[in-house]
């Protein structure tokens, strides 16, 4: 892997590129409409965003001419956090603008999964079938604020439940089938499902794995379904027969006499969906997003920071239990085709997604930025085997892209190619930092903050920076914060998540800087970063150091106080096949920390690993394996449900044990 410098510039916009960018004509709307001139400066439009936001988001509401029942009384209530409300007393419903303009004839969804052919919805048919499905929930007796969840994978039929639910002013909620039981219980359990989307298994990396006990099990302990849909996913002709009063899914959308859907209209800042925590402490975390704001941010983030319009395939890697699955169907508000994708993106071979890229015209390519530096690692080579002519961006969020992975896109994908790497989370299910069409590249640098995001960087004191590294925050309120969350009737659960730290503020829980070219870049969570001596440092830069050793496959670190000034620093490593931790590996990667961060953050030891415990979607369990390392029980910290490979923790405890033995001594 060779060595690139943070903020080396990679790519810069055309003037064509730049003119026909989505924000470009927005831009000029702002000019002709509200006397507004930012001469094509995404600087300049993002100051006035974040310093009038309720003019700015006035401004999203007309450009994008959203559809109310009833107007709106005042924009913004509150400039306090939490408790502001927006667009008050209008009346909206967020499935109405995906299928407001649509164009029958056209493919709206495009899905695979391993074991499937690809197949082509179009818009017409994705608009028969949620009819069909709304009918069907009403049978079951679904209304405004019931709850519908899915314990389903990242297929169209999920898709068509979710419109058809929210249609209703229905709550939607998904877990994937790769959740264990109790994880999903977990989830579903505190909100309390009127009807439940199940399959009866799925396939990933070749295997089968059957989930109709697990529905069972899950219907057990959900006293207030009323019914569920049954949708054959493993098994062309599954028995559903274990279920209670459940529909099969052939059953669902037969013909109904309903020409149409009919929209239940709700208020800007009532209930769409309720996302939840990844859980690995305790009970899952269920974050209730409001149905305006969704709509305003996806409306804007998708068509501003993603670019999409109706020439677009938009496409992203995910599962129905991680956020990028909602702001993925968010696409189909824009007019995009969108594309699903169901099992491990490396089988059978690593190249998949890129095959799929070629296969489907893919314009976007959303994955995490742990997929990138996998395929950096393995040596692959897309641009070599596909036809990637029509992919214009690849988008990348999960955690920070190392400065090594956009060169390796640059080299091995394509030269003429828009790297949008995004930061945000499932607390406002959308992205803070992210990408922009009309602003340069910089190797291991998010472009912008999003538009309508007032989002600094803060020292501990609470004083912004520009060019160092603080907690990112959010000073002014945006649309898509969490209206609240399920259950916490006085709001401390919240308080305590996100404006405990500064009053009034929202603390995200990353590490930021901002550049004096207004550009970010992530070091990681800032409860999980190394402090030597005072001095701190992202995770995220310790992972880069080490992936320059070609022996080492993934790595985790932590920092553990030892009460006298000074601290444990393990570093875990899961070697590549066939190598082993030698001395001389542990001196290189030594030499690695020394060079790219400083002498004080090399690790105090080092271990090697089978597997390092991740959850669902990826990441590393930083905090949870630290506080393991500090003798608190496994099940306060992690809930097993909620990670790909709960057996890793076995590793963590015993180590856990054995030190705790010799410190006794």
């Amino acid at each position: 892997m060779n060595a690139i410098e943070e903020g080396t510039l990679l790519w810069e916009p055309g003037q064509k590129w730049r003119q026909q960018a989505n924000v470009s004509k927005y831009m000029d709307w702002l000019k002709q409409h509200k006397a507004l001139d930012f001469s094509h400066d995404y600087t300049a439009l993002w100051n006035w965003s974040v310093n009038y936001v309720a003019d700015f988001w006035e401004s999203i509401w007309e450009y994008f001419q959203i559809q109310s029942t009833a107007p709106y009384d005042e924009v913004l209530t509150s400039h306090h956090m939490p408790g502001a409300k927006w667009f008050t007393n209008s009346k909206i419903n967020y499935a109405q603008h995906i299928f407001r303009n649509y164009d029958a004839g056209k493919t709206a969804i495009i899905h695979q999964s391993e074991d499937s052919d690809l197949r082509h919805t179009s818009w017409k048919q994705l608009y028969k079938d949620t009819i069909a499905i709304q009918q069907t929930l009403k049978r079951f007796g679904v209304e405004k604020g019931d709850r519908v969840v899915a314990y389903a994978p990242n297929i169209y039929e999920s898709i068509v439940c979710f419109l058809a639910a929210s249609s209703l002013g229905a709550i939607w909620s998904s877990a994937s089938p790769d959740f264990g039981t109790q994880s999903v219980i977990d989830r579903f359990k505190q909100i309390e499902p009127k009807v439940m989307i199940t399959v009866d298994g799925y396939r990933y990396n070749g295997k089968p794995f059957e989930r109709l006990d697990v529905a069972k099990s899950i219907q057990a302990e959900l006293p207030t379904l009323a019914g569920t849909i049954a949708i054959p996913y493993l098994h062309q002709e599954a028995d559903f027969s274990p279920l209670t009063n459940h529909v099969t899914w052939d059953k669902a959308i037969e013909d109904c006499s309903a020409k149409s859907l009919v929209y239940t209209h709700v208020e800007f800042n009532e209930p769409l969906w309720i996302l939840f925590s990844s859980g690995t402490t305790g009970k899952p975390k269920p974050i209730v997003h409001s149905q305006g704001g969704m709509l305003l941010e996806h409306l804007k983030a998708l068509t501003f920071h993603v670019d999409l319009d109706e020439s677009d395939c938009f496409f992203w890697f995910t599962t129905t239990g991680w956020m990028m699955w909602n702001f993925l169907v968010g696409g189909l508000l824009t007019g995009s085709t969108i594309i699903l994708y169901d099992g491990n993106p490396a089988y059978p071979e690593k190249n998949r997604l890129w095959q799929l890229a070629e296969e489907t015209k893919m314009t976007v390519l959303g994955t995490s930025a742990s997929y990138i530096t996998s395929c950096m690692k393995d040596d692959l080579e897309p641009e070599k085997s596909f036809d990637l002519s029509h992919l214009k961006c690849i988008a990348s969020t999960g955690s920070p892209l190392p400065p090594e992975g956009f060169q390796w896109c640059y080299n091995h994908v394509k030269k003429d190619l828009w790297i949008a790497s995004a930061s945000g989370g499932t607390d406002v299910c959308t992205a803070f930092i992210l990408g922009m069409p009309t602003l340069p590249v910089y190797a291991g640098e998010l472009q912008c903050r999003g538009l309508g995001a007032k989002i600094e960087s803060f020292t501990e004191e609470g004083h912004p920076v520009i060019d160092e590294v603080g907690e990112l925050v959010l000073t002014e309120p945006i649309p898509c914060m969490p209206i609240y969350f399920w259950n916490d009737t006085d709001g401390s659960r919240m308080h305590d998540s996100y404006f405990s730290m500064y009053e009034g503020i929202w603390r995200h829980g990353d590490y930021l800087k901002i550049t004096d070219r207004q550009s970010c870049v992530i070091y990681g969570r800032s409860d999980a970063t190394i402090n030597r001596g005072g001095v701190r440092i992202g995770t995220s830069e310790i992972y880069r150091a080490v992936d320059y050793v070609p022996d080492v496959a993934d790595s985790l670190i932590v920092d553990i106080p030892d009460g006298n000034g000074d601290s444990f620093v393990p570093l875990f490593v899961v070697m590549k096949d066939g190598c082993e931790l030698t001395q001389e590996i542990k001196q290189e990667i030594k030499q690695q920390i020394r060079t790219q961060c400083s002498p004080r953050h090399v690790p105090t030891h080092m271990y090697a690993v089978p597997e390092l415990p991740k959850t669902l979607n990826g990441k590393k369990l930083e905090i949870p394996v630290k506080k393991i390392l500090q003798g608190i029980s496994v099940e306060s910290v992690v809930n097993a449900g909620s990670l790909s490979n709960p057996d890793s923790l076995k590793y963590f405890l015993k180590f856990a044990k054995e030190r705790q033995k010799i410190q006794a001594e």
